[in-house]
């Protein structure tokens, strides 16, 4: 077609009489009927589902893996994915089949069963190292699935029930601890109420004998004051010197012998 509408997402490779003539950007693009054609280059990220494969660990054991590939063309090299691939789609699942099994067969069963993350992080350097020949960039891998062998697999479930047991005694434990612990606080607060109640009774007991002996005594000298022998009066000496005037007084009335000469 001479008159063709390029997306926002596309690029248009233009060849001339086979020659590749450049790179057409998004709008209403004019190529020449007979003497021009094109390729449309979708810029959109991608993604390639790789099958299960079984691939050999550092350590022999066969395992199976299936990943999910994402990738998506460069804008600025759009014209190397058809200049330099020719089903760049086919390569880079062909491509990443073969990096996953040489990925695996450097490291261990248990390597690759925990670090998940360090297997996704080197396929993905691997493959976008590879395919940024064709224009392509490799954006992301992510594995959906690790299968290790039937032995592995009985032995990690043998391996996580004994972990649930585990955690299982460990809580157990850890109830009874802090029940005893309970326990015991609720007997050290009893009996430290229990001496404290005793301290205190003592304390009002000695008191009261205290008082009691205290009285006792007082009542005791009073009684030996009131049975002795000879009982002492005991007067203000405002009152003395009132009854000292009272008998100068009478006796000054009577008439002395010089009066009566």
């Amino acid at each position: 077609m001479a008159i063709n509408v390029i997306k926002q997402y596309e690029r248009m490779v233009v060849f001339r009489w086979g020659r590749y003539t450049g790179m057409r950007g998004p709008g209403f693009r004019w190529i020449w009927p007979f003497i021009e054609v094109r390729k449309i280059v979708d810029l959109r990220e991608t993604f390639l589902d790789i099958p299960r494969q079984t691939c050999i660990t550092k350590d022999n054991a066969p395992i199976d893996i299936d990943f999910l590939t994402y990738l998506r063309v460069i804008e600025e090299k759009a014209e190397a994915t058809v200049l330099q691939a020719a089903d760049f789609i086919g390569m880079a699942r062909g491509l990443a089949t073969t990096t996953l099994r040489a990925v695996v067969g450097d490291m261990d069963l248990d390597e690759v069963l925990s670090k998940r993350d360090q297997v996704n992080s080197v396929l993905r350097a691997k493959l976008d190292e590879a395919t940024e020949n064709w224009g392509v960039k490799v954006t992301r891998v992510e594995i959906r699935e690790i299968i290790p062998p039937k032995e592995v697999q009985d032995a990690m479930n043998r391996q996580m029930a004994a972990e649930r047991v585990r955690r299982a005694l460990v809580t157990e434990a850890e109830g009874d601890r802090q029940a005893a612990i309970t326990r015991a606080d609720g007997s050290k607060q009893a009996a430290i109420l229990n001496a404290e109640g005793e301290r205190q009774a003592a304390i009002l007991r000695a008191e009261g004998n205290r008082q009691a002996a205290i009285l006792n005594a007082e009542g005791f000298t009073l009684k030996k004051l009131g049975e002795g022998a000879a009982t002492k009066f005991i007067f203000p000496m405002e009152f003395t010197s009132m009854l000292h005037s009272f008998v100068s007084g009478f006796g000054g009335g009577r008439p002395t012998d010089g009066d009566k000469s």
